[in-house]
């Protein structure tokens, strides 16, 4: 089951890129520099996230089992989860509360798991 993180991976790539063109030329206009910087951190996590689940994707179809799956399941929540939350806040003005540090703290998992299932040995 390593195909769902390459899609996930490829799509969340997709987006990052087409956001980023938007935050190039159409966002400055409707955002204030603060909320810019904002956007522009979200699509950074967004990219970087985006290649943690293409390798995540390719480990999985090499080395199997349950930790592979978990790193990649906790990638694609925590891209979500922290990446809306910075969305939202910086393009609609609206906070999620607690949503963006959770997000960041399941992409925090999600690395912590890619590196145990380095290590562990099946």
């Amino acid at each position: 089951m390593h195909r769902p993180w390459l899609f996930i991976g490829a799509l969340l790539g997709l987006t990052a890129v087409g956001l980023a063109a938007w935050a190039a030329h159409g966002a400055p206009a409707r955002l204030d520099p603060a909320r810019l910087a904002m956007l522009r951190s979200g699509i950074e996590m967004q990219g970087w996230h985006a290649l943690a689940l293409l390798a995540t994707g390719l480990w999985a179809e090499r080395r199997g089992g349950l930790l592979p799956q978990l790193a990649g399941l906790a990638f694609a929540l925590g891209a979500l989860l922290f990446c809306g939350g910075v969305y939202s806040a910086a393009i609609g003005g609206v906070s999620l509360g607690p949503v963006a540090p959770i997000g960041g703290t399941t992409l925090m998992a999600g690395w912590a798991l890619l590196g145990v299932s380095a290590l562990w040995r099946r």
